[in-house]
């Protein structure tokens, strides 16, 4: 089909061949009929190491693409399986999406940039999904991310807080990097177990390298970081010092 270049442009979708695009009148959806490029089918979802065929799947399914102005926009293509040594039966990778996600890799980067940036309602208004959709949708965007990122990597002045939600009946204790003003880490709870899981995943090789932490006073604080972090200033936090 002509204007293959504009389409691939419009769908955000790279190393895929577009067979052909039709609107649905009933539906008022844009449907794009792709397949992966040769080099890319046959692989494993999980993995993508190249793989033997197992069979057809289920048949032809489909992927929310980014929306063309105010239309809906689908990709529909096969979905085989295929036999990984490492993972058994999965359905084959595609270039477009990320494994077992019903969404393009382009929609799930859109959302995900609006929930960091706008309020609860505009993201789910404006891309028409569910705010449990949303949440779906920041994980997988963010196991990538992590996978390629290690956020713990070179710390050396540390703040350590809680913060409260749920209308200050749950907390989480949050990690902030002061040199670069980043959020580095953050879990559930606001006691010693809580501390001690953030300084047991940064190892004992990292923890050598901490200069400063700064907190409030509490001593469960005090406590963990004195037996993990044995170069480090225990300084106040602006907000408590």
């Amino acid at each position: 089909m002509g204007d293959v270049s504009l389409w691939r442009g419009l769908l955000g979708v790279e190393k895929t061949v577009i067979e052909r695009v039709e609107f649905d009148e009933d539906t008022q959806v844009l449907v794009a009929h792709v397949r992966p490029v040769s080099r890319q089918q046959g692989r494993c979802g999980l993995c993508r190491r190249r793989c033997p065929g197992y069979d057809a799947g289920p048949g032809r399914r489909r992927w929310r693409s980014l929306d063309l102005g105010t239309t809906v926009a689908m990709l529909e293509a096969d979905a085989p399986r295929v036999k990984c040594r490492t993972h058994g039966v999965v359905v084959a990778h595609v270039p477009w999406a990320r494994h077992d996600a019903g969404h393009t890799l382009a929609f799930d980067d859109q959302v995900a940039w609006l929930a960091t940036r706008a309020s609860k309602t505009t993201a789910t208004e404006l891309t028409r999904i569910a705010w449990r959709t949303v949440g779906a949708i920041v994980t997988r965007v963010w196991a990538d991310i992590e996978a390629q990122h290690d956020r713990l990597a070179g710390l050396r002045r540390i703040g350590i807080d809680e913060i409260s939600y749920k209308k200050g009946h749950k907390y989480l204790m949050v990690v902030v990097d002061h040199d670069t003003r980043r959020l580095v880490w953050a879990a559930p709870g606001r006691n010693s177990a809580t501390v001690r899981e953030f300084f047991d995943l940064l190892g004992a090789e990292r923890c050598a390298q901490i200069t400063h932490v700064a907190a409030d006073g509490a001593d469960f604080i005090d406590a963990i970081v004195a037996e993990k972090c044995h170069n480090a200033v225990r300084v106040a936090d602006p907000f408590h010092g």
